[in-house]
Protein backbone atom coordinates (compact mmCIF):
# COMPACT_ATOMS: atom_id res chain seq x y z
CA UNK A 1 0.00 0.00 0.00
CA UNK A 2 1.31 3.41 -0.96
CA UNK A 3 2.00 5.58 2.05
CA UNK A 4 1.06 9.23 2.06
CA UNK A 5 2.55 11.74 4.47
CA UNK A 6 1.62 15.35 5.14
CA UNK A 7 4.26 17.31 3.24
CA UNK A 8 5.40 15.00 0.46
CA UNK A 9 3.62 12.34 -1.50
CA UNK A 10 5.62 9.25 -2.32
CA UNK A 11 4.06 7.40 -5.24
CA UNK A 12 4.89 3.98 -6.57
CA UNK A 13 3.01 4.68 -9.82
CA UNK A 14 4.95 5.71 -12.94
CA UNK A 15 5.21 9.33 -13.98
CA UNK A 16 2.18 10.48 -15.95
CA UNK A 17 2.40 9.98 -19.68
CA UNK A 18 0.64 12.98 -21.16
CA UNK A 19 0.70 14.73 -24.50
CA UNK A 20 1.72 17.99 -22.87
CA UNK A 21 4.12 16.73 -20.25
CA UNK A 22 6.69 19.15 -21.57
CA UNK A 23 4.28 22.09 -21.72
CA UNK A 24 5.93 25.48 -22.14
CA UNK A 25 5.54 28.19 -19.49
CA UNK A 26 3.27 30.09 -21.88
CA UNK A 27 1.11 27.01 -22.39
CA UNK A 28 0.96 26.53 -18.63
CA UNK A 29 -0.17 30.11 -18.10
CA UNK A 30 -2.88 29.73 -20.75
CA UNK A 31 -4.09 26.51 -19.14
CA UNK A 32 -4.21 28.14 -15.71
CA UNK A 33 -6.04 31.20 -17.06
CA UNK A 34 -8.69 29.21 -18.92
CA UNK A 35 -9.32 26.61 -16.22
CA UNK A 36 -9.56 29.35 -13.60
CA UNK A 37 -11.94 31.39 -15.75
CA UNK A 38 -14.21 28.42 -16.44
CA UNK A 39 -14.18 27.44 -12.77
CA UNK A 40 -15.12 31.00 -11.78
CA UNK A 41 -18.04 31.01 -14.24
CA UNK A 42 -19.20 27.61 -12.96
CA UNK A 43 -19.18 28.87 -9.37
CA UNK A 44 -20.88 32.12 -10.41
CA UNK A 45 -23.66 30.05 -11.96
CA UNK A 46 -23.79 27.94 -8.80
CA UNK A 47 -24.15 30.95 -6.46
CA UNK A 48 -26.37 33.18 -8.63
CA UNK A 49 -29.62 31.96 -6.96
CA UNK A 50 -28.23 32.90 -3.54
CA UNK A 51 -29.49 36.47 -3.95
CA UNK A 52 -32.14 35.95 -6.64
CA UNK A 53 -34.01 33.14 -4.87
CA UNK A 54 -36.97 35.31 -3.69
CA UNK A 55 -37.48 36.73 -7.22
CA UNK A 56 -37.10 33.31 -8.82
CA UNK A 57 -39.59 31.78 -6.37
CA UNK A 58 -42.09 34.54 -7.17
CA UNK A 59 -41.62 34.25 -10.95
CA UNK A 60 -41.95 30.47 -10.97
CA UNK A 61 -44.65 30.32 -8.24
CA UNK A 62 -42.50 27.84 -6.30
CA UNK A 63 -44.06 26.53 -3.06
CA UNK A 64 -41.98 26.50 0.13
CA UNK A 65 -41.63 22.71 -0.02
CA UNK A 66 -39.89 22.93 -3.40
CA UNK A 67 -37.50 25.83 -2.71
CA UNK A 68 -34.70 23.49 -1.68
CA UNK A 69 -34.76 22.03 -5.20
CA UNK A 70 -34.01 25.44 -6.72
CA UNK A 71 -30.77 25.52 -4.72
CA UNK A 72 -30.01 21.80 -4.82
CA UNK A 73 -30.40 21.27 -8.57
CA UNK A 74 -26.81 22.23 -9.40
CA UNK A 75 -25.15 20.34 -6.52
CA UNK A 76 -27.24 17.30 -7.51
CA UNK A 77 -25.71 17.33 -10.99
CA UNK A 78 -22.27 18.00 -9.53
CA UNK A 79 -22.42 15.22 -6.96
CA UNK A 80 -23.77 12.66 -9.44
CA UNK A 81 -21.18 13.25 -12.16
CA UNK A 82 -17.97 14.60 -10.61
CA UNK A 83 -16.32 11.23 -10.06
CA UNK A 84 -17.56 9.97 -13.42
CA UNK A 85 -16.29 13.10 -15.19
CA UNK A 86 -12.91 12.87 -13.46
CA UNK A 87 -12.44 9.25 -14.49
CA UNK A 88 -13.48 9.96 -18.08
CA UNK A 89 -11.18 12.99 -18.24
CA UNK A 90 -8.16 10.96 -17.13
CA UNK A 91 -8.87 8.14 -19.59
CA UNK A 92 -10.28 9.90 -22.66
CA UNK A 93 -8.85 13.40 -22.59
CA UNK A 94 -9.03 16.19 -20.03
CA UNK A 95 -9.21 18.91 -22.69
CA UNK A 96 -12.06 17.07 -24.42
CA UNK A 97 -14.10 16.77 -21.23
CA UNK A 98 -13.27 20.35 -20.18
CA UNK A 99 -14.35 21.93 -23.48
CA UNK A 100 -17.53 19.83 -23.63
CA UNK A 101 -18.40 20.79 -20.06
CA UNK A 102 -17.81 24.50 -20.65
CA UNK A 103 -19.91 24.47 -23.81
CA UNK A 104 -22.71 22.59 -22.05
CA UNK A 105 -22.60 25.02 -19.12
CA UNK A 106 -23.11 27.96 -21.46
CA UNK A 107 -26.08 26.38 -23.21
CA UNK A 108 -27.84 25.03 -20.11
CA UNK A 109 -27.37 28.28 -18.17
CA UNK A 110 -28.87 30.34 -20.98
CA UNK A 111 -31.77 27.89 -21.27
CA UNK A 112 -32.33 28.05 -17.51
CA UNK A 113 -33.12 31.74 -17.84
CA UNK A 114 -35.95 30.92 -20.26
CA UNK A 115 -37.80 28.44 -18.04
CA UNK A 116 -41.28 29.20 -16.73
CA UNK A 117 -41.84 26.44 -14.16
CA UNK A 118 -40.12 25.12 -11.07
CA UNK A 119 -39.49 21.66 -12.50
CA UNK A 120 -38.00 23.01 -15.74
CA UNK A 121 -35.73 25.41 -13.84
CA UNK A 122 -34.63 22.59 -11.53
CA UNK A 123 -33.81 20.34 -14.52
CA UNK A 124 -31.78 23.18 -16.04
CA UNK A 125 -29.90 23.57 -12.76
CA UNK A 126 -29.18 19.84 -12.64
CA UNK A 127 -27.81 20.06 -16.19
CA UNK A 128 -25.66 23.06 -15.17
CA UNK A 129 -24.31 20.98 -12.30
CA UNK A 130 -23.45 18.11 -14.64
CA UNK A 131 -21.62 20.51 -16.96
CA UNK A 132 -19.82 22.10 -14.02
CA UNK A 133 -18.74 18.63 -12.89
CA UNK A 134 -16.90 18.16 -16.18
CA UNK A 135 -15.18 21.53 -15.73
CA UNK A 136 -14.16 21.13 -12.09
CA UNK A 137 -12.96 17.53 -12.38
CA UNK A 138 -10.93 18.04 -15.57
CA UNK A 139 -9.43 21.41 -14.55
CA UNK A 140 -7.08 20.02 -11.92
CA UNK A 141 -6.07 17.18 -14.24
CA UNK A 142 -5.12 19.74 -16.89
CA UNK A 143 -3.16 21.74 -14.33
CA UNK A 144 -1.22 18.73 -13.06
CA UNK A 145 -0.18 17.96 -16.65
CA UNK A 146 0.69 21.60 -17.40
CA UNK A 147 2.64 22.09 -14.15
CA UNK A 148 4.60 18.86 -13.51
CA UNK A 149 6.95 20.33 -10.87
CA UNK A 150 5.83 20.46 -7.20
CA UNK A 151 6.44 24.22 -7.04
CA UNK A 152 4.49 24.89 -10.21
CA UNK A 153 1.65 22.64 -9.07
CA UNK A 154 1.48 24.43 -5.73
CA UNK A 155 1.17 27.78 -7.48
CA UNK A 156 -1.41 26.55 -10.00
CA UNK A 157 -3.70 24.82 -7.50
CA UNK A 158 -3.49 27.85 -5.21
CA UNK A 159 -4.59 30.21 -7.97
CA UNK A 160 -7.32 27.79 -9.09
CA UNK A 161 -8.60 27.49 -5.51
CA UNK A 162 -8.70 31.28 -5.24
CA UNK A 163 -10.88 31.45 -8.35
CA UNK A 164 -13.31 29.05 -6.68
CA UNK A 165 -13.72 31.77 -4.05
CA UNK A 166 -13.72 34.45 -6.75
CA UNK A 167 -16.61 32.80 -8.57
CA UNK A 168 -18.53 32.51 -5.33
CA UNK A 169 -17.92 36.22 -4.74
CA UNK A 170 -18.88 37.44 -8.21
CA UNK A 171 -21.96 35.26 -8.76
CA UNK A 172 -24.27 37.13 -6.37
CA UNK A 173 -22.91 40.51 -7.49
CA UNK A 174 -23.50 39.82 -11.18
CA UNK A 175 -26.94 38.34 -10.51
CA UNK A 176 -27.92 41.20 -8.22
CA UNK A 177 -26.67 43.86 -10.65
CA UNK A 178 -28.73 42.58 -13.59
CA UNK A 179 -32.24 43.93 -14.36
CA UNK A 180 -33.63 40.49 -13.59
CA UNK A 181 -32.54 36.95 -12.78
CA UNK A 182 -33.22 35.81 -16.36
CA UNK A 183 -30.79 38.39 -17.73
CA UNK A 184 -28.17 37.20 -15.25
CA UNK A 185 -28.41 33.66 -16.60
CA UNK A 186 -28.06 34.93 -20.17
CA UNK A 187 -24.87 36.84 -19.27
CA UNK A 188 -23.35 33.87 -17.44
CA UNK A 189 -24.23 31.53 -20.30
CA UNK A 190 -22.53 33.84 -22.78
CA UNK A 191 -19.40 34.00 -20.59
CA UNK A 192 -19.17 30.20 -20.47
CA UNK A 193 -19.49 29.97 -24.26
CA UNK A 194 -16.65 32.48 -24.71
CA UNK A 195 -14.37 30.43 -22.45
CA UNK A 196 -15.36 27.26 -24.34
CA UNK A 197 -14.32 28.83 -27.64
CA UNK A 198 -10.96 30.01 -26.27
CA UNK A 199 -10.30 26.63 -24.65
CA UNK A 200 -10.99 24.71 -27.88
CA UNK A 201 -8.37 26.78 -29.69
CA UNK A 202 -5.75 26.99 -26.93
CA UNK A 203 -5.63 23.97 -24.62
CA UNK A 204 -3.46 20.92 -25.26
CA UNK A 205 -4.83 17.43 -24.68
CA UNK A 206 -3.59 15.20 -21.85
CA UNK A 207 -4.72 11.86 -20.46
CA UNK A 208 -3.74 8.94 -18.27
CA UNK A 209 -1.79 6.12 -19.96
CA UNK A 210 -3.79 3.26 -18.48
CA UNK A 211 -6.30 2.86 -21.36
CA UNK A 212 -9.12 0.32 -21.24
CA UNK A 213 -12.88 0.56 -21.71
CA UNK A 214 -15.04 3.09 -19.86
CA UNK A 215 -16.50 1.85 -16.60
CA UNK A 216 -20.10 2.29 -17.75
CA UNK A 217 -21.63 -0.02 -15.13
CA UNK A 218 -19.75 1.75 -12.35
CA UNK A 219 -20.72 5.17 -13.67
CA UNK A 220 -24.41 4.26 -13.89
CA UNK A 221 -24.67 2.68 -10.44
CA UNK A 222 -22.68 5.43 -8.73
CA UNK A 223 -24.56 8.24 -10.48
CA UNK A 224 -27.95 6.72 -9.65
CA UNK A 225 -26.87 6.15 -6.04
CA UNK A 226 -26.00 9.83 -5.64
CA UNK A 227 -29.22 10.97 -7.33
CA UNK A 228 -31.17 8.81 -4.87
CA UNK A 229 -29.19 10.14 -1.91
CA UNK A 230 -29.56 13.81 -2.85
CA UNK A 231 -33.27 13.36 -3.58
CA UNK A 232 -33.71 11.75 -0.15
CA UNK A 233 -31.82 14.57 1.57
CA UNK A 234 -33.90 17.21 -0.21
CA UNK A 235 -37.25 15.51 0.43
CA UNK A 236 -36.27 14.77 4.02
CA UNK A 237 -36.88 18.38 5.08
CA UNK A 238 -40.62 17.61 4.91
CA UNK A 239 -40.26 14.54 7.13
CA UNK A 240 -37.56 11.90 7.41
CA UNK A 241 -39.95 9.06 8.25
CA UNK A 242 -42.00 9.30 5.05
CA UNK A 243 -42.04 6.29 2.69
CA UNK A 244 -40.44 8.08 -0.33
CA UNK A 245 -37.45 9.14 1.77
CA UNK A 246 -36.99 5.64 3.18
CA UNK A 247 -37.22 4.06 -0.28
CA UNK A 248 -34.69 6.50 -1.72
CA UNK A 249 -32.24 5.85 1.12
CA UNK A 250 -32.67 2.09 0.68
CA UNK A 251 -32.06 2.45 -3.05
CA UNK A 252 -28.90 4.44 -2.28
CA UNK A 253 -27.53 1.64 -0.11
CA UNK A 254 -28.32 -1.04 -2.68
CA UNK A 255 -26.76 0.95 -5.51
CA UNK A 256 -23.64 1.76 -3.51
CA UNK A 257 -23.28 -1.93 -2.69
CA UNK A 258 -23.57 -2.77 -6.39
CA UNK A 259 -21.02 -0.07 -7.24
CA UNK A 260 -18.54 -1.47 -4.72
CA UNK A 261 -18.96 -4.97 -6.13
CA UNK A 262 -18.48 -3.74 -9.71
CA UNK A 263 -15.36 -1.76 -8.85
CA UNK A 264 -13.76 -4.64 -6.94
CA UNK A 265 -14.73 -7.65 -9.05
CA UNK A 266 -15.90 -6.80 -12.54
CA UNK A 267 -14.35 -3.59 -13.84
CA UNK A 268 -10.86 -3.88 -15.40
CA UNK A 269 -10.50 -0.07 -15.27
CA UNK A 270 -12.50 1.05 -12.20
CA UNK A 271 -13.47 4.70 -11.79
CA UNK A 272 -11.86 4.77 -8.37
CA UNK A 273 -9.42 2.52 -6.55
CA UNK A 274 -11.40 1.72 -3.39
CA UNK A 275 -8.14 0.88 -1.59
CA UNK A 276 -7.51 4.65 -1.48
CA UNK A 277 -10.07 4.87 1.32
CA UNK A 278 -7.58 3.06 3.53
CA UNK A 279 -5.02 5.86 3.15
CA UNK A 280 -5.24 8.70 5.71
CA UNK A 281 -4.52 11.43 3.17
CA UNK A 282 -7.38 10.41 0.84
CA UNK A 283 -9.71 10.07 3.82
CA UNK A 284 -8.79 13.57 4.98
CA UNK A 285 -9.42 14.88 1.45
CA UNK A 286 -12.84 13.22 1.29
CA UNK A 287 -13.89 14.22 4.81
CA UNK A 288 -12.78 17.81 4.28
CA UNK A 289 -14.76 18.07 1.07
CA UNK A 290 -17.86 16.67 2.79
CA UNK A 291 -17.65 18.97 5.82
CA UNK A 292 -16.94 22.03 3.65
CA UNK A 293 -20.12 21.40 1.68
CA UNK A 294 -22.18 20.55 4.74
CA UNK A 295 -21.17 23.58 6.79
CA UNK A 296 -19.77 26.40 4.66
CA UNK A 297 -21.69 25.97 1.40
CA UNK A 298 -24.83 24.71 3.12
CA UNK A 299 -25.12 27.76 5.38
CA UNK A 300 -24.00 30.51 3.01
CA UNK A 301 -26.21 29.24 0.17
CA UNK A 302 -29.37 30.10 2.12
CA UNK A 303 -28.25 32.81 4.54
CA UNK A 304 -28.63 35.65 1.98
CA UNK A 305 -32.25 34.63 1.34
CA UNK A 306 -32.83 34.59 5.09
CA UNK A 307 -31.43 38.10 5.32
CA UNK A 308 -33.78 39.35 2.62
CA UNK A 309 -36.76 37.77 4.33
CA UNK A 310 -35.97 38.80 7.92
CA UNK A 311 -34.04 42.06 7.69
CA UNK A 312 -35.63 43.25 4.45
CA UNK A 313 -32.40 43.80 2.51
CA UNK A 314 -32.49 43.94 -1.29
CA UNK A 315 -30.76 41.35 -3.47
CA UNK A 316 -27.99 43.82 -4.40
CA UNK A 317 -27.43 44.95 -0.81
CA UNK A 318 -27.16 41.32 0.24
CA UNK A 319 -24.67 40.63 -2.55
CA UNK A 320 -22.45 43.54 -1.46
CA UNK A 321 -22.62 42.44 2.16
CA UNK A 322 -21.57 38.89 1.34
CA UNK A 323 -18.76 40.18 -0.83
CA UNK A 324 -16.96 40.77 2.48
CA UNK A 325 -17.04 37.02 3.11
CA UNK A 326 -16.38 35.81 -0.42
CA UNK A 327 -13.86 38.55 -1.24
CA UNK A 328 -11.82 37.70 1.83
CA UNK A 329 -12.04 34.05 0.88
CA UNK A 330 -10.60 34.86 -2.57
CA UNK A 331 -7.77 37.00 -1.14
CA UNK A 332 -6.80 34.50 1.54
CA UNK A 333 -6.90 31.54 -0.87
CA UNK A 334 -4.64 33.42 -3.29
CA UNK A 335 -2.08 34.08 -0.56
CA UNK A 336 -2.40 30.83 1.39
CA UNK A 337 -0.05 28.97 -0.96
CA UNK A 338 2.74 30.70 0.99
CA UNK A 339 1.78 28.46 3.92
CA UNK A 340 2.80 25.30 2.07
CA UNK A 341 5.88 23.73 3.60
CA UNK A 342 5.41 25.80 6.75
CA UNK A 343 1.98 24.69 7.94
CA UNK A 344 0.80 21.09 7.55
CA UNK A 345 -2.29 20.72 5.36
CA UNK A 346 -4.35 19.18 8.15
CA UNK A 347 -3.67 22.21 10.38
CA UNK A 348 -4.74 24.53 7.60
CA UNK A 349 -7.96 22.58 7.12
CA UNK A 350 -8.69 22.41 10.85
CA UNK A 351 -8.06 26.16 11.17
CA UNK A 352 -10.46 26.80 8.28
CA UNK A 353 -13.23 24.78 9.92
CA UNK A 354 -12.69 26.39 13.33
CA UNK A 355 -12.71 29.90 11.85
CA UNK A 356 -16.00 29.11 10.13
CA UNK A 357 -17.41 27.79 13.40
CA UNK A 358 -16.26 30.88 15.31
CA UNK A 359 -17.61 33.21 12.64
CA UNK A 360 -20.98 31.45 12.62
CA UNK A 361 -21.30 31.72 16.40
CA UNK A 362 -20.66 35.49 16.30
CA UNK A 363 -23.63 35.87 13.92
CA UNK A 364 -26.12 34.41 16.38
CA UNK A 365 -28.91 36.84 17.17
CA UNK A 366 -28.16 39.24 14.30
CA UNK A 367 -31.20 38.34 12.22
CA UNK A 368 -33.50 38.29 15.22
CA UNK A 369 -32.29 41.79 16.12
CA UNK A 370 -32.70 42.95 12.50
CA UNK A 371 -29.09 44.17 12.49
CA UNK A 372 -26.92 43.32 9.50
CA UNK A 373 -23.83 45.10 10.98
CA UNK A 374 -23.74 42.41 13.66
CA UNK A 375 -22.93 39.92 10.89
CA UNK A 376 -19.69 41.66 9.92
CA UNK A 377 -17.28 39.98 12.40
CA UNK A 378 -18.67 36.57 11.50
CA UNK A 379 -18.35 37.24 7.78
CA UNK A 380 -14.71 38.25 8.28
CA UNK A 381 -13.84 35.13 10.29
CA UNK A 382 -15.81 32.89 7.95
CA UNK A 383 -14.18 34.45 4.88
CA UNK A 384 -10.69 33.79 6.18
CA UNK A 385 -11.65 30.22 7.07
CA UNK A 386 -13.21 29.61 3.67
CA UNK A 387 -10.08 30.94 1.96
CA UNK A 388 -7.86 28.53 3.88
CA UNK A 389 -10.12 25.64 2.90
CA UNK A 390 -10.30 26.61 -0.77
CA UNK A 391 -6.50 26.86 -0.93
CA UNK A 392 -5.81 23.53 0.76
CA UNK A 393 -8.52 21.37 -0.80
CA UNK A 394 -7.45 21.35 -4.49
CA UNK A 395 -3.81 20.64 -3.66
CA UNK A 396 -4.82 17.84 -1.31
CA UNK A 397 -7.18 16.41 -3.94
CA UNK A 398 -4.39 15.85 -6.49
CA UNK A 399 -1.72 14.87 -3.97
CA UNK A 400 -3.88 12.20 -2.32
CA UNK A 401 -3.89 10.06 -5.50
CA UNK A 402 -1.31 8.95 -8.09
CA UNK A 403 -0.44 11.73 -10.54
CA UNK A 404 -2.00 9.83 -13.45
CA UNK A 405 -5.42 9.96 -11.73
CA UNK A 406 -5.42 13.65 -10.77
CA UNK A 407 -8.82 14.37 -12.34
CA UNK A 408 -10.30 11.36 -10.55
CA UNK A 409 -8.88 12.61 -7.23
CA UNK A 410 -10.41 16.02 -7.85
CA UNK A 411 -13.73 14.46 -8.80
CA UNK A 412 -13.78 12.24 -5.71
CA UNK A 413 -13.14 15.10 -3.28
CA UNK A 414 -15.62 17.41 -4.94
CA UNK A 415 -18.23 14.66 -5.06
CA UNK A 416 -18.11 14.58 -1.28
CA UNK A 417 -18.13 18.39 -1.22
CA UNK A 418 -21.37 18.67 -3.16
CA UNK A 419 -23.05 15.77 -1.41
CA UNK A 420 -22.34 17.76 1.73
CA UNK A 421 -23.68 20.88 0.05
CA UNK A 422 -26.99 19.20 -0.82
CA UNK A 423 -27.33 17.90 2.71
CA UNK A 424 -26.29 21.25 4.19
CA UNK A 425 -28.79 23.28 2.14
CA UNK A 426 -31.62 20.87 2.93
CA UNK A 427 -30.68 20.86 6.62
CA UNK A 428 -30.38 24.67 6.82
CA UNK A 429 -33.74 25.23 5.14
CA UNK A 430 -35.42 22.54 7.25
CA UNK A 431 -34.14 23.97 10.54
CA UNK A 432 -34.73 27.61 9.61
CA UNK A 433 -38.28 27.16 8.32
CA UNK A 434 -39.57 24.64 10.87
CA UNK A 435 -38.86 26.58 14.06
CA UNK A 436 -41.90 27.61 16.06
CA UNK A 437 -40.11 30.80 17.10
CA UNK A 438 -40.12 32.31 13.62
CA UNK A 439 -37.67 32.47 10.73
CA UNK A 440 -35.02 34.51 12.56
CA UNK A 441 -35.01 32.09 15.49
CA UNK A 442 -34.80 29.16 13.09
CA UNK A 443 -31.87 30.83 11.34
CA UNK A 444 -30.01 31.00 14.67
CA UNK A 445 -30.56 27.29 15.18
CA UNK A 446 -29.26 26.53 11.68
CA UNK A 447 -26.20 28.72 12.25
CA UNK A 448 -25.45 26.96 15.55
CA UNK A 449 -25.73 23.53 13.91
CA UNK A 450 -23.34 24.63 11.13
CA UNK A 451 -20.81 25.80 13.72
CA UNK A 452 -21.05 22.53 15.64
CA UNK A 453 -20.58 20.40 12.53
CA UNK A 454 -17.55 22.47 11.46
CA UNK A 455 -15.94 21.91 14.87
CA UNK A 456 -16.56 18.17 14.53
CA UNK A 457 -14.98 18.32 11.07
CA UNK A 458 -11.85 19.99 12.47
CA UNK A 459 -11.54 17.26 15.09
CA UNK A 460 -12.10 14.56 12.46
CA UNK A 461 -9.35 15.90 10.20
CA UNK A 462 -6.87 15.82 13.06
CA UNK A 463 -7.99 12.39 14.27
CA UNK A 464 -7.72 10.80 10.84
CA UNK A 465 -4.19 12.08 10.44
CA UNK A 466 -3.15 10.82 13.86
CA UNK A 467 -4.60 7.42 13.06
CA UNK A 468 -2.41 7.24 9.98
CA UNK A 469 0.81 7.19 12.03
Amino acid sequence: MTRFNERTVKRTSPAPVTEDATASPRSGRSTLALTSAATAVALMTYTAPVVTLPDTVAALHTPLSAQAWLLNGTPLGLAALLLVAGSLADDYGRRRVFVAGTLALGLTTALGGLTTSTWAFTLARVAQGAASAAILASSLGLLVAAFPSPRGRLHATGVWGAFVSGGIALGPLVAGAMPGWRVAYAVLGAAALLVAGASFRTLTESRSPRGGRPDIAGALTFGLALVSLVAALTLGRDGWLRAPVALLLAATLVLLGAFTLIERRFSPTPMIDLALFRTPRFLVSSLSGLVTGLTVIGLFSYLPALLQQTVGMSAMDTAWLFLLWSGLSFTVALQAKRLAGRVATRWQLAAGFLLHAGGALTMLGALDAGSWPRLLPGLVLGGVGSGLLNAALPLLAVESVPATRAAMGSGAQQTFRYIGSCAGVALTIAIATSSGGGLAHGADMAIAVSAGLAAVGAAGVMALRERGH
